[in-house]
């Protein structure tokens, strides 16, 4: 075999190697795969996870199911992924806080968000809304009436959280701090039972997110207060900002995050980071998730691993100045 020959030999091969690989990259996974999420059914993940399982089943897995495993704020659940196999069947649907928050509270976590996990993208972002329901007298209409009526009864003066230590538990401490109000957090499992006694006035106002309440504000079983972006939100433009109401620093938005267990192979990443655009992008599923408040929101794997890091460096600081750690 002269040189010639064998360099054209030499290029074959890298050719079909290159053609092996990208088959690889394609090919469904064999078995079945579970969308791991850390709150109850019913809340704002479901509208996200249970869409999204539809379209990769059988492009991505054998099957594809969503899985809940609740408590402790959603760490049941980032522990549950953490120590599954890295075979890219077990992926992680958990809001920015247990990721980015929690490692500044807690002074011990079992899990690191940066080393145990693969970040694969973020699927959507929301606003949060503080809420009052049929527990607090109808005369309260603002943020100021609120925290009036929280000085006048201060055993009464509790708020709901879906969870302890999360961003909606600190836009509570935020708001309190501010407006000089004591101020009592009662943490749920969730945002659904939260809701349940909202609804039920069980506990008078909530902090939550956007797109759980949202249908409730408009038939006028809850009352929005303020939302927690910057500008007024396109699905509740009749609710001011906390910023509106004389708030600027209480600007908090929270976004739904993929990730799959450290050492998953690169392809499998890249695979479901690709199909799960491909549903976000979907004319049918963009409409639907405008119904509940909630905006796509999409990156590469690379670009979601700064968004992650960047959160957690963020939240630094504003803990430091809240003197909060969380408790087991």
């Amino acid at each position: 075999m002269d040189r010639r020959d064998f360099l054209h030999l030499l290029q074959a091969g890298s050719a079909l190697a290159a053609l092996a690989h990208a088959g690889r990259a394609l090919a469904q996974l064999s078995g079945n795969a579970s969308i791991v999420s850390g709150f109850p059914a019913g809340g704002m993940g479901d509208h996200v996870a249970r869409p999204l399982a539809e379209k990769l089943r059988t492009r991505y897995a054998t099957s594809v199911m969503v899985e809940t495993k609740t408590g402790a704020g959603g760490r049941i659940a980032v522990d549950h992924v953490k120590r599954a196999a890295p075979d890219g069947l077990t992926i992680l649907q958990i809001p920015s806080s247990p990721m980015t928050l929690y490692p500044n509270t807690y002074r011990k976590l079992n899990y690191d968000p940066l080393t145990d996990f693969v970040p694969v993208t973020s699927t959507v972002n929301y606003a949060f809304v503080l809420t009052a329901g049929p527990g607090l007298p109808a005369e309260v209409k603002s943020v100021a009436d609120y925290l009036k009526w929280a000085k006048a009864h201060p055993p009464q003066a509790s708020y709901g959280v879906p969870a302890a230590g999360s961003a909606l538990h600190f836009v509570g401490m935020m708001l309190q701090k501010a407006g000089g109000a004591d101020l009592t957090a009662v943490a749920y499992r969730g945002g659904a039972p939260l809701l349940n006694d909202v609804l039920g006035g069980q506990v008078p106002v909530s902090v939550s997110v956007l797109g759980e309440v949202m249908p409730h504000i408009r038939a006028g079983k809850l009352r929005g207060l303020a939302v927690s972006s910057a500008q007024r939100s396109a699905f509740l433009p009749e609710v001011p900002t906390f910023v509106e109401q004389g708030f600027p620093d209480i600007v908090v938005q929270e976004w739904l995050g993929w990730f799959l267990p450290a050492r998953t192979p690169a392809d499998t990443v890249q695979r479901l980071n690709a199909l799960v655009r491909e549903g976000l992008a979907a004319p049918e599923f963009v409409e639907a998730l405008a119904k509940v408040g909630l905006q796509p929101m999409h990156q590469s794997a690379d670009e979601f691993a700064r968004i992650v890091r960047a959160d957690k460096q963020r939240w630094a600081p504003i803990v430091k100045a809240a003197n909060f750690t969380a408790e087991d």
